[in-house]
């Protein structure tokens, strides 16, 4: 009878994790998953000024509390010290987040700061967005990690993700949210592992940078802007090959490959190694059931969910915002990104890419907001340049208006040098092999 109730302990949670992070759902013919239309849902309830209202009061207070916690008192208090206590670089961001969104909201102050293509579209349309995601997410992540899951899915998959991506068996789950979702619900799956102790510095490093890839409606809206959707098949192909590539090589060569395995919390080191008399399936069916023996009731459960729904919030929102915007703003009103890419033009031309100076001044603006290349490059007339510079902005992955923020506001160990380092070197390994396909294809 015991047995039973823990094997329902295990596979409701699960399956209903399962159901809400990685099942795919055609709404409106939109591919979504159940997380993302719920946080559509509360967005369209409440009303976007009033969304919009809620993020730029918790920036401020997020904003406030850092001040108090950090550099005036600090009454340690558990939660709340671990949240708000943080060093002055985090402070200044946090407080800077808050000016950002305020002057966005209340459109006062430089049009660079507040305009709709800085920091009026990190506040007005990326912001509700991840508010509403990281509210539902957060709640329902304690599915997937606290009841099993992930042991089960690590036992199976462990032979291929370590010496394929080296990495554990349960990150199958993170890359696969990631995938059919969103690459912020996969970096906070990521930060979550990592803070409980189940990822290494490295392990949560290469997964974060590597596996939040952009989702098949994001994908969707690239190729509307470049105008070629008729190419879906082979630019989601192009994209999954490259990405595959890039996934193989960049844990394997610095800087990912030389940060430590050291783990946020010792002694939860993961041992996938499958005693005699079991098999991956047996062996991964025995530790989920014991881990499910362990989860907590329902209380602790949603306490769980709202902590990490209040260190997604009052952590995360600031920095995007303040980041997000600082990187759109140079984007926009300096040729920094143009200076950039002129030296790559003749690289572009010995590949054979049409166009290559207006496709040069793309390479690298990708690094503050993934629509930025698409919109620069929807203007030329080859359709085998779009399409390079369409797929090449999903392959870099790493863009500060979103994923890049939410990493930098996350616990994971990536700090904003690295994180352009391996833009860098995931432009240098994409690029070619997009090309290639795209040649073949055109």
């Amino acid at each position: 009878m015991r047995n039973n109730a823990t094997l329902l302990k295990f596979l409701i949670p699960s399956l209903i994790g399962v159901l809400m992070f990685l099942f795919p759902l055609s709404i409106d013919d939109e591919t979504t998953i159940p997380v993302a239309y719920l946080a559509n849902l509360l967005n369209d309830s409440l009303g976007i000024d009033t969304v919009v209202l809620i993020v730029v009061i918790i920036i401020n207070i997020s904003a406030l509390l850092t001040l108090i916690f950090s550099w005036i008192y600090d009454p340690k208090i558990g939660f709340l010290s671990a949240l708000f206590r943080t060093n002055p670089v985090w402070v200044i961001l946090r407080l800077l987040g808050a000016v950002f969104a305020i002057m966005a909201y209340m459109a006062v102050g430089p049009e660079a700061i507040n305009s709709d293509v800085t920091g009026g579209m990190l506040l007005n349309d990326l912001l509700p967005t991840l508010f509403a995601v990281f509210l539902f997410a957060g709640i329902l992540l304690p599915l997937l990690l606290n009841y099993g899951l992930l042991e089960f899915v690590g036992s199976i998959f462990a032979k291929i993700m370590r010496p394929l991506f080296t990495l554990p068996g349960r990150s199958t789950v993170d890359n696969l949210a990631s995938w059919v979702g969103d690459g912020t619900v996969g970096v906070l799956l990521t930060s979550k592992q990592y803070e409980e102790g189940y990822y290494s510095e490295r392990e949560a490093a290469v997964i974060a940078t590597t596996f939040s890839v952009v989702s098949i409606t994001f994908t969707i809206v690239i190729l509307d802007l470049i105008g070629l959707m008729n190419y879906f098949g082979a630019f989601y192909l192009t994209i999954f090959i490259a990405g595959f590539v890039a996934a193989l090589i960049m844990p394997r060569i610095p800087p990912l490959s030389l940060i430590k395995d050291d783990y946020y919390i010792k002694g939860r080191e993961i041992d996938e190694t499958i005693p005699q008399g079991y098999n991956p399936f047996s062996w991964g069916y025995k530790k989920a059931l014991g881990r499910a023996e362990k989860a907590d009731g329902f209380a602790d459960f949603l306490k769980d969910g709202l902590k990490t729904v209040g260190d997604m919030w009052f952590a995360v929102l600031p920095i995007v915002m303040a980041i997000g915007t600082l990187g759109t703003m140079l984007a926009e009103y300096t040729p920094i990104f143009t200076w950039i890419g002129a030296p790559f033009v003749p690289v572009l031309e010995l590949m054979g890419i049409p166009e290559a100076v207006a496709a040069s001044e793309t390479l690298f603006i990708g690094f503050t907001d993934m629509f930025l290349p698409a919109i620069l490059i929807e203007g030329v007339s080859a359709d085998i340049t779009r399409f390079i510079i369409g797929a090449l902005s999903i392959t870099q992955l790493i863009y500060l208006s979103e994923v890049g923020g939410v990493i930098l506001g996350s616990k994971v160990p990536v700090g904003l040098g690295k994180l352009l380092i391996i833009f860098l070197l995931r432009t240098a390994i994409t690029l070619p092999i997009i090309t290639i396909i795209a040649h073949i294809i055109f």
